[in-house]
């Protein structure tokens, strides 16, 4: 993707098209003497409908190369992690802060027909439209990929979301410590940090040192593994809305408008009281009724998985993320796949990668040597690449053109 917006931008800067027979150049990453100060995306249009942390620091990376990012916030509250504090330098989040760097922001509510409309119209005039909204959000508001396209369909429309695209569990919220239980990681290091960029945002910005939180959050609360009778839950609430949705859960309607506990900022100052009344709730239920309860919610939430869980989530086996293979000598065996596919959105038959067969038993030592020996268009002597393997004193040579 990088590659592609480079030469956009290279493009635009020109002022030059690519037409009828013409070459593309090799984007080398190095500037030239003419264009020593331009950043390799600078001129490169984003618009950011992104919010909290996997969407923002993947524009404000691409703000960091160049391109000019227009994030899109909601009128009035604007991004959930302006909230996520302490701490804050002044009525900032140092959160917020440190994923959202060389990036403008405006206020639309894209909820409003007028407010869909600017959307298209700037859509219109950007290169890359980026959205991390829970699938099939943005369509009903008339700003999927289908709508985006219609209007723009030169745009690259990037979608981030938790579990997919499709499947059981792709209308759920993904945060990062979610993803570390169900991944099963939780169960294996116990308690971690997903993503460091705002610990170290904390200790720049407002030399706030770091310290151990086990599966919790510093600055949201609540966000954490919760034990439950059989096992954990991790849950997080990353604003107002949502905490009140995880009292109701509960059956704990009475926090909800408890004045210690009113905004994230309050809920974080008076932790301990608030986990310990929540821990207590968890504890009286098994991990599988309070999936069954917490289902469709919209707040983020997972069991810490171990890996007999893992491979039986019915998300895992809709992505195909199991592949099993034959292998020449111990015979069928199952590995991890990848769910990377190259589809055609549209089409009536869509071939991906992720529908070809595993190929069998790869690699043994020196297995292809003959057959490239033999059967390789690229046979020739103006080359000799040697391939040596000490296993077995086995030596394998043969000859590339080049």
């Amino acid at each position: 993707m990088l590659a592609t917006l480079a030469r956009v931008a290279t493009v635009r800067r020109s002022g030059l098209r690519p037409g009828p027979g013409s070459r593309r150049g090799l984007w080398t990453g190095r500037p030239q003497a003419d264009t020593d100060n331009v950043k390799p995306l600078e001129g490169v249009k984003i618009l950011d409908l992104t919010r909290v942390l996997a969407g923002p620091f993947a524009t404000m990376n691409l703000g960091d190369l160049g391109a000019e990012v227009i994030k899109v916030e909601r009128p009035g509250a604007g991004d959930d992690t302006r909230t996520w504090g302490p701490p804050f330098v002044g009525t900032e989040s140092t959160y917020f802060l440190s994923v959202n760097r060389n990036k403008k922001s405006i206020a639309v509510n894209i909820k409003d027909p007028n407010g869909v409309k600017i959307i298209k119209e700037l859509a219109a005039i950007c290169d890359v439209f980026v959205e991390n909204y829970v699938p099939g959000k943005l369509s009903a508001l008339g700003l999927g990929y289908a709508d985006i396209d219609r209007i723009a369909p030169h745009v690259v429309y990037c979608s981030i979301t938790g579990y997919g695209q499709t499947g059981p569990l792709s209308q759920r919220a993904g945060y990062d410590a979610v993803a570390s239980a169900v991944s099963g990681l939780m169960h294996i290091t116990g308690p971690e940090v997903a993503c460091l960029t705002q610990v170290a945002g904390n200790y720049l910005i407002a030399r706030k040192e770091a310290k151990r939180w086990g599966t919790a959050h510093g600055s949201i609360v609540p966000y954490q593994a919760f034990k439950t009778k059989d096992g954990y839950l991790v849950v997080g609430a990353g604003n107002n809305m949502q905490f009140a949705t995880v009292c109701k859960i509960l059956n704990l309607p009475e926090l909800i408008d408890d004045c210690k506990y009113k905004t994230n900022h309050l809920r974080v100052q008076n932790r301990k009281e608030l986990i310990r009344i929540l821990s207590a709730r968890f504890e009286e239920a098994m991990t599988s009724e309070w999936l069954h309860r917490f289902e469709g919610s919209g707040v983020p939430y997972g069991p810490i998985n171990n890996m007999k869980n893992v491979f039986a989530e019915p998300q895992v086996l809709h992505n195909d993320l199991i592949m099993e293979m034959k292998h020449p000598t111990v015979g069928k065996i199952s590995v991890p796949g990848t769910k990377v596919s190259c589809q055609l959105l549209g089409c009536e038959q869509q071939d991906s990668w992720d529908s070809q067969p595993a190929h069998p038993g790869r690699p043994q030592i020196g297995a292809e040597c003959s057959s490239w020996e033999t059967s390789s268009p690229c046979w020739g002597w103006r080359r000799i690449l040697l391939c040596y393997s000490n296993f077995r004193g086995s030596l394998c040579l043969w000859k590339l053109k080049v």
